[in-house]
């Protein structure tokens, strides 16, 4: 079997790690494509590097930078950036033949639309608690335990349903926890709640995800663009099991010390996924004619910050 893990940002160097060590022993190869030349030899030669509580892991990992370069794949694990989907996945296009499985490990939702992009692979979705920040090339810091969902959307073929199981099965070798569920769009949705109620807020007043519970204003502000989400999702038909806003609070607190990844990107002069979280939102809002004042205030906030970077600084996706 062939695994290829697609983007070596937090969340790619991350699972590539998780992934590499549920390899150990098998016959099993994993790759990684990354669109960047000198990125992709840099990790050649140092490998990922993965800082997990009080010790450093180095995963030797072979990178390519065209697809051209990689024999047909099994599993296409796809963690690039939302807005980044329909390019990659032209890019990726010699790799999407029937038979491989594409997961895609995006934040929010908007690429629950991307489908039709996937050319004759079979899709399937993941969501994932894990904190991650990139400290460099290919050098990730692990910031925090968290739980990983995969799930199909349709129902898959048998092939797909396999090749989904082996996945789990080798990341939860890897040390990772995570489980196959029927029911990923409803947890797609609920990490969408936390998100859309702290990634925002964390990116605009550049905190940590703890201290949006201490500023004056603020957590009503979070509670007002969680309801909007939640009105949404509801007149969609989206089970919730569990209070969108106390879920969201609960995050803050567990993840207090952490940096969220819109603030990470911020950070860093890079494009947010604000379109893909809060955006998502005002964009069913105006289809379901249902309005999301504190989430179009939101990106309207965010979109003002990216707007003060330069140029050249707005367009670098490479750190």
């Amino acid at each position: 079997m062939h695994f290829l893990l697609v983007g070596p940002g937090a969340l790619g160097c991350l699972l590539a790690a998780y992934l590499s060590r549920g390899l150990a022993g098998t016959d099993i190869r994993l790759s990684l494509l990354d669109h960047n030349p000198e990125r992709a030899d840099s990790i050649n030669r140092q490998g990922i590097l993965c800082d997990q509580q009080d010790r450093q892991h180095k995963v030797a990992i072979t990178a390519v930078a065209s697809p051209k370069h990689i024999s047909p794949v099994d599993v296409i694990i796809l963690c690039v950036k939302s807005y980044d989907i329909p390019a990659c996945l032209h890019f990726c296009q010699p790799l999407l033949l029937e038979g491989t499985l594409l997961v895609f490990m995006q934040n929010g939702i908007s690429h629950l639309d991307c489908q039709h992009l996937a050319g004759k692979a079979f899709c399937a979705f993941g969501t994932t608690t894990e904190g991650a920040t990139l400290v460099s090339r290919g050098h990730v810091r692990h910031a925090g335990k968290g739980s990983t969902h995969l799930g199909f959307l349709t129902s898959p073929s048998v092939q797909a349903e396999k090749l989904l199981e082996k996945t789990t099965e080798l990341f939860a070798n890897g040390g990772l926890t995570i489980s196959i569920t029927n029911d990923i769009l409803n947890r797609l949705w609920a990490k969408l709640f936390v998100n859309v109620g702290i990634n925002a807020l964390t990116a605009i007043l550049g905190c940590s995800n703890g201290d949006l519970l201490n500023i004056p204003g603020i957590t009503l502000r979070m509670e007002e663009a969680v309801a909007e989400a939640e009105t949404i999702a509801r007149k969609l038909g989206i089970e919730i099991a569990a209070d969108p806003y106390a879920a969201t609070i609960d995050v803050c607190r567990k993840t207090a010390n952490n940096f969220s990844s819109m603030l990470q990107d911020i950070r860093n002069k890079r494009r947010t996924e604000i379109d893909a979280i809060n955006g998502a939102v005002v964009q069913h809002g105006l289809e379901l004619n249902i309005a999301t004042p504190e989430n179009l205030l939101l990106v309207k906030q965010v979109k003002e910050i990216e707007d003060n970077f330069s140029s050249r600084q707005a367009t670098r996706q490479d750190i």
